[in-house]
């Protein structure tokens, strides 16, 4: 692949735009690693994000970079990658996220980048650029992550029942107190080590595309370090509009439920992040708490709210694709 002449301003601007989306992807998704340690009253909302913050950067040194490499490499062929190509992802994917916290709705900003990526690059090329195996494994974790987020949400509460059979409510609740310190921890952990893999991925493409880097050559570890930082500074100021919706809303939790959906959402967000697949943290932990719920019984599960999170889901990819194929078109004007 031929280097493209891109201004080092231009690229300079770009991972600016990148960063400012890991940014709002840890903004976002805070309420994912936070919003049930915060409705249990485990934690004050301000000690929360600085808890998962910290977790957040931590991953840096946990996690290999498959998932940078899944995006970075996997979604769209490299050579058909350039500039106008990134200008517009970032543009489709912001907006997206700018909406759907505005309306307090739990999306997932791991899928707005990947449409973002796909609707920008159908604007540029058509679909032949895109790699039908890097997409697919996407889309099917749109299922497959929140499935067994749920299953093993409501197989850690069925187990910790057993456990605590014979215990009283108070003694659980002080024991469980604690331990959702743990399983907050965990779950930002993996949060970080998914999440801000992403925006690595995306100016790893920016990078390859402008000859700055060659496809054989490691990320820069500059690259890496910033988009830690970035998404763990988003999650420090906290997406406060979707908080209610996932630790109220769709469930009633206490400390016991929430350690067991935070524990079964890190224990799938670590297996997708092993296999180097970009999940949504925001499908997982939602999965796991209606699990987690309906564990208790069906009707504590406000099954009305879950339903119109789903089909927030259903409409990111391609809501966040048809904005980014206008931020492609934009781009050609502006950059």
């Amino acid at each position: 692949m031929e280097p493209l002449h891109i201004s080092l301003w231009v690229v300079v601007g770009l991972v600016a735009v990148a960063l400012a989306f890991d940014f709002m992807n840890g903004f976002h998704d805070a309420a994912n690693a936070i919003a049930t340690v915060v409705s249990t009253g485990v934690l004050k909302p301000h000690q929360a994000v600085a808890w998962a913050a910290m977790f957040n950067f931590i991953a840096l040194f946990v996690f290999h970079l498959k998932v940078a490499s899944t995006v970075g490499k996997g979604i769209v062929d490299p050579a058909a990658v350039d500039h106008y190509l990134i200008f517009g992802a970032l543009l489709g994917a912001i907006a997206w996220n700018i909406i759907t916290w505005y309306y307090g709705i739990p999306s997932s900003s791991s899928h707005a980048l990947i449409g973002g990526i796909v609707g920008a690059t159908i604007a540029k090329a058509g679909t032949g650029p895109l790699i039908a195996e890097g997409i697919t494994r996407t889309v099917i974790f749109i299922v497959v992550s929140p499935v067994v987020g749920y299953l093993l949400g409501s197989l850690m509460m069925v187990l910790v029942a057993w456990i605590c059979r014979n215990k009283t409510q108070r003694r659980v609740d002080k024991w469980f107190r604690r331990l959702q310190l743990v399983s907050a921890g965990l779950y930002s952990l993996g949060h970080g080590g998914n999440d801000a893999q992403k925006t690595v991925g995306i100016i790893w493409m920016l990078l390859l595309a402008a000859g700055m880097t060659a496809p054989g050559e490691p990320v820069p570890s500059w690259v890496v370090i910033l988009c830690y930082l970035a998404i763990g500074c988003g999650t420090l100021f906290g997406g406060w509009r979707i908080v209610k919706t996932m630790g109220q809303r769709i469930t009633q939790l206490k400390p016991v439920g929430g350690f067991c959906a935070e524990t079964g959402g890190a224990l799938t967000l670590f297996m997708a992040s092993a296999l180097g697949i970009p999940v949504s943290t925001t499908h997982t932990i939602t999965g796991a708490i209606v699990g987690v719920g309906s564990v208790r019984k069906a009707s504590a599960v406000r099954w009305g709210v879950a339903g119109g999170i789903v089909w927030a889901w259903i409409l990111t990819i391609p809501c966040a694709a048809v904005m980014a194929a206008g931020g492609y078109w934009m781009g050609r004007f502006i950059l």
